[in-house]
């Protein structure tokens, strides 16, 4: 199978993924983008067609891949792609300043996606020593339709798991910016000040599902809610709870961390991310996508708004 990651470098343990080659942690952003094989660059090609021997321009263009001419995607005249350098200096103040240090970077999806990962130096800590880091993501694509994707988001360091949360979209911790225009950091960075803010709702809300307590019985519906059935014909037709809520239910007390706030809807919350950091999906690397950009992302989301809902009743 496939492998979505094609390059890739990590600082401290090895990532939640389990994939990646080591560094130092106090690489500059430059220094990360060599090791983690992307200091190539984009080049912008214009398209033709041959038609009746005579060569057309599309008024469409291809970006290709200096390193080894790899064709990433064809996009409109107006397209401006973000060069790998210019996105890595994004984090230079930062890690100047000694905010943040590089963690990971790589290439997803044959170098359509490239992202860089830093932490950032402001994690928490909720009772019985659970340790919730925070990071600033830069994924910037080289593929039509994508747009570049700045966000901050964080990881329980007891089980490596990704905490995506939106508490509503309007409060997502995300600024996108799309290729038609020219990519402007001071701007971005400004924006990033409100989504900074919006990190200590975060941190509010895993307090007080920590501080909750969850009932046997509220659980069960919870990972129904969160994993509802999907009407099937055959011998599970009749299942009122579907495979993904049975394996959550076995998670709760097996995942690592699960002594951590044991009883809470923060324990039954994270069952969740643990399904969808370590075992929902084909393997380890369409987990790091998935997580970050697709449909786990969107279930971590959902678990975490539902966890709140039955907290709040409880």
């Amino acid at each position: 199978m496939a492998h979505m990651v094609e390059t890739m470098a990590y600082a401290g343990e090895v990532p939640w993924h389990g994939l990646g080659v080591p560094v130092s942690n106090d690489l500059t952003p430059e220094q990360m983008l060599d090791k983690a094989g992307l200091n190539w660059h984009v080049n912008e090609l214009p398209n033709y067609i041959n038609w009746e021997g005579e060569k057309k321009y599309t008024g469409m263009k291809s970006l290709v891949r200096s390193s080894d001419g790899k064709v990433l995607t064809s996009v409109g005249k107006n397209w401006h792609p973000v060069q790998n350098q210019t996105a890595f200096e994004f984090f230079n103040e930062f890690v100047a300043a000694g905010e943040m240090e590089m963690h990971t970077a790589g290439s997803l999806k044959d170098g359509q996606m490239v992202w860089a990962l830093a932490k950032i130096k402001d994690g928490f800590e909720l009772s019985g020593g659970d340790v919730i880091e925070s990071y600033l993501l830069f994924s910037n694509p080289h593929e039509f339709g994508k747009c570049i994707d700045i966000r901050t988001t964080n990881v329980r360091v007891v089980c490596n798991n990704t905490l995506t949360f939106s508490l509503k979209e309007k409060s997502e911790n995300v600024v996108r910016r799309s290729h038609r225009t020219q990519f402007d950091a001071t701007e971005v960075k400004e924006a990033l000040g409100v989504a900074k803010e919006k990190m200590n709702t975060y941190k509010e809300t895993a307090q007080f599902l920590s501080q909750k307590r969850a009932k046997d019985e509220d659980v069960v519906d919870y990972f129904k809610r969160v994993f509802p059935v999907i009407t099937t014909k055959g011998p599970d037709a009749k299942k009122d709870i579907s495979k993904s809520a049975e394996l959550a239910l076995q998670a709760l007390h097996e995942q690592p961390g699960a002594n951590m706030s044991e009883g809470s809807w923060w324990q039954a919350y994270n069952a969740v991310t643990f399904l969808t950091n370590h075992m929902i999906g084909r393997n380890n690397d369409n987990r790091i996508h998935s997580a970050w950009y697709g449909a786990n992302k969107r279930l971590n989301v959902r678990a975490l708004e539902t966890a709140v809902e039955f907290a709040n009743v409880s």
